[in-house]
């Protein structure tokens, strides 16, 4: 070959190996986007690690290093790998750091960071550079619960209570024998606000737990695979209509040693929630609903005795009441309270006296509070966070796209929105309740974080993250409203379109859908909040849309209850609306529409498949709903009422009496541990699919309970990718 012959060829291989090159770093994978992924971690905003107030300082995590910044003032290296291993060193030969801790503060208004390394927990005083306390933390230790009080730990151990002191001495709290009875741990399935089942008083001398007797509750069958014979390990699982689990709440008295029972009452059926205790110690303040869920009680009761003190006042709906917090008492002010119900059919806070008697609605408005972040130290101002709109938004904010968050004079009533930029904001409160931290986003910024003035309300820059994906092409992605299929309602919906989108072509549609309360997935966060399976599939040339129909989250108790006793029939038509929209479209194919979602989206794609087989053309259900009588107790009887009370509801959301409907290709995608929509759901409805010679297809994920996490996630998204792929 000549000289010219062979600069031609490599001149030919220039040209094209760089288009291609150019086409690599334009294009993200299924591990820059998927949780699990080998790069994932590349594409996530960047932020100020660990950021969190430490006393009236703001500190985070830099490398090797903690800063710490007092608000106006320059920020310095307060603690450095190095010195935390001096300082452990000094404790034990045994623990050394590769790299800073993952701290807590334990104490709002003391400068020590709490840690945990190699089964120990320790406080480092970032003024004395010392460890202060050192936790031997017992391996069977589950549940800690840390007292600021006392400096106290509760834990469980097995189905029992115990509390590690300072100096590592163990005292037993309870010592139940019997095998059914669990002390300590979260009850009624982690409903009604629910996160644990330990409550230290203020000053951390007596702790209230839940105590939970399942010998009434049904074993369910979980299989352990991992043994060469399978075990059996059974879950107490209470299903819709059977008999549930039995509460008392205990009141351990530390200097006594004594516990005293509440006397809640003879009636079982009931739920015990939002445990709050009062500044003083002398009481305990409990939410009781009945098993029906339409009628709640704030009930107070005496500590030393455990009597019951007091109805303070009864909340009741047609439809249901799910409290969600516990009463909180102003700091300044021991005999009032603050309390937030949907009453009025929109979340808001209510000024209460301890008498039960009603002092003020503090907020109200077609908006929802969506979190109460505290007082100011003199009780006089409340910070809370809603999806009210800021002043200056055009569009009032009706669809609860962002939130932001307000104070509230309690004597004045005014009020102030501190977070006056668009978006989604979430604040941290310094503890004298001068300044706050705000993280927030917006569809066009991956994460600002500011410092606000909490009394001129002025913002100063902190931290700006760059856009993560700025090298590469990203789908154009559209947020708009729709009307409900009541004709009335306006929904939020979000369109990704495919990348290089070309309207005189026509593309494949997924529709991402959940459907059902506690969830919002359209927001004015970063991308509207799309996920990143959505921006790879518009990647590969498919439109992919979601819509928040009635029965998500942040709407009102209307918007979220309309689907109460009938599941997935209001959903679906809010879908179907969707759908009419979709085919509205040019670019849309109309016979290339595929479905996707997981738990209640498992429902409402298998049910959307079934229901309309003859629009949807593949469909992806994870974890899916299929018989709602096979559901627990607590959810399911919330939004569909006792089996006997509401046969016909049960009936048309039995989507294995729909099996026979299935046309189109259907995989259905379950975790063989799943304690929260149990195994039985898609096995019965490949038997009921069976008998009635339709074909779905099914995948199981060995040992993962109701998400697929970790590694394995990377593969289910490349399963769902491929399924799509080869149907749709």
């Amino acid at each position: 070959m000549t000289f010219k012959n062979r600069y031609l060829l490599l001149f030919l291989l220039f040209l094209f190996l760089i288009p291609m090159q150019m086409i690599a770093q334009t294009r993200l994978t299924i591990h820059d986007l998927i949780p699990g992924g080998k790069t994932y971690t590349d594409f996530v905003p960047a932020t100020l690690n660990q950021l969190k107030w430490c006393g009236n300082a703001y500190i985070y995590v830099e490398g090797e290093e903690v800063i710490g910044v007092q608000p106006g003032k320059t920020g310095k290296v307060i603690v450095s790998l190095s010195e935390l291993n001096i300082a452990i060193g000094e404790q034990t030969k045994t623990i050394h750091l590769t790299k800073m801790p993952v701290f807590s503060v334990p104490y709002e208004k003391q400068a020590i960071l709490s840690f945990t390394e190699k089964g120990e927990l320790f406080h480092y005083d970032l003024q004395e550079k010392a460890i202060v306390a050192r936790y031997m933390l017992p391996e069977e230790g589950k549940n800690y619960e840390f007292s600021p009080g006392s400096s106290l730990i509760a834990y469980t151990a097995g189905n029992n209570i115990n509390i590690l002191s300072p100096n590592n001495q163990v005292m037993a709290v309870t010592c139940e024998t019997t095998e059914h009875v669990v002390c300590g741990q979260a009850v009624h399935q982690r409903e009604f606000g629910i996160r644990k089942g330990l409550f230290w008083s203020p000053s951390g001398t007596k702790l209230a737990f839940y105590r939970m007797d399942e010998s009434m509750v049904t074993d369910y069958p979980i299989v352990n695979i991992d043994t060469r014979i399978a075990q059996a390990e059974p879950y107490k699982y209470p299903m819709a209509g059977m008999k549930s689990h039995e509460v008392t709440i205990g009141i351990y008295d530390l200097q006594s040693g004594e516990t005293v029972w509440l006397k809640t009452g003879e009636l079982k059926e009931k739920y015990l929630t939002n445990i709050g205790w009062s500044p003083d110690e002398k009481s305990v303040y409990v939410a009781e609903l009945n098993r029906g869920q339409n009628e709640c009680h704030l009930v107070r009761y005496e500590v030393s005795t455990g009597e019951r003190e007091a109805i303070l006042f009864t909340e009741t709906k047609n439809t249901y009441v799910e409290p969600q917090h516990p009463v909180q008492f102003l700091p300044a002010d021991p005999d009032k309270f603050i309390w937030q119900s949907e009453r009025d059919g929109f979340n808001h806070i209510y000024l209460y006296d301890t008498t039960g008697k009603l002092l003020q609605q503090v907020t109200s408005g077609p908006w929802m509070v969506t979190d109460v972040l505290g007082f100011d130290p003199k009780g006089e101002t409340l910070f809370y966070r809603s999806t009210a709109a800021r002043p200056d938004d055009p569009s009032g904010n009706v669809t609860a796209l962002e939130n932001h968050t307000w104070k509230v004079n309690l004597k004045s009533g005014k009020q102030a929105c501190l977070t006056p930029k668009p978006g989604v904001h979430q604040v941290l409160l310094s503890p004298d309740r001068k300044y706050a931290l705000d993280l927030f986003s917006s569809p066009s910024i991956p994460r600002e974080i500011d410092l606000l003035d909490l009394k001129t309300h002025q913002p100063t820059v902190l931290f700006q993250a760059e856009d993560p994906y700025k090298a590469y092409t990203l789908p154009d992605i559209e947020v708009g409203q729709i009307k409900a299929a009541d004709g009335v309602t306006d929904l939020n919906y979000r369109l990704v379109k495919p990348v290089e989108l070309d309207e005189s072509k026509t593309y494949p549609v997924i529709m991402y859908v959940y459907g059902g309360p506690h969830s919002q997935l359209i927001s004015n966060s970063w991308q509207y909040g799309t996920r990143g399976w959505d921006l790879y599939m518009a990647q590969q040339g498919v439109i992919v849309f979601t819509l928040d129909g009635r029965g998500s989250a942040n709407r009102g108790h209307a918007f979220e209850s309309a689907i109460f006793r009938n599941l997935g029939v209001h959903e679906m038509a809010d879908q179907m609306q969707g759908v009419d929209f979709l085919k509205s479209l040019p670019y849309v194919g109309p016979d290339r529409i595929g479905v996707h979602g997981w738990s209640y989206g498992g429902f409402m794609t298998t049910n959307l498949m079934l229901t309309y087989p003859d629009i949807f053309k593949v469909g992806v259900a994870g974890g899916p709903v299929i018989d709602w009588s096979q559901y627990e107790i607590m959810y399911g009887e919330r939004y569909m009422d006792h089996p006997d009370d509401n046969p016909d509801g049960y009936t048309n959301a039995n989507l294995k009496l729909k099996a026979g409907n299935l046309k189109g290709r259907l995989l259905l995608i379950h975790g063989d541990v799943d304690p929260v929509v149990v195994w039985q759901h898609s096995l019965g409805f490949l038997k009921a699919c069976i008998e009635a010679d339709t074909y779905p297809d099914y995948f199981v994920y060995p040992r993962h309970p109701h998400n697929v996490t970790g590694k394995d996630r990377l593969h289910l998204y490349e399963k769902i990718t491929r399924y799509f792929t080869d149907y749709l």
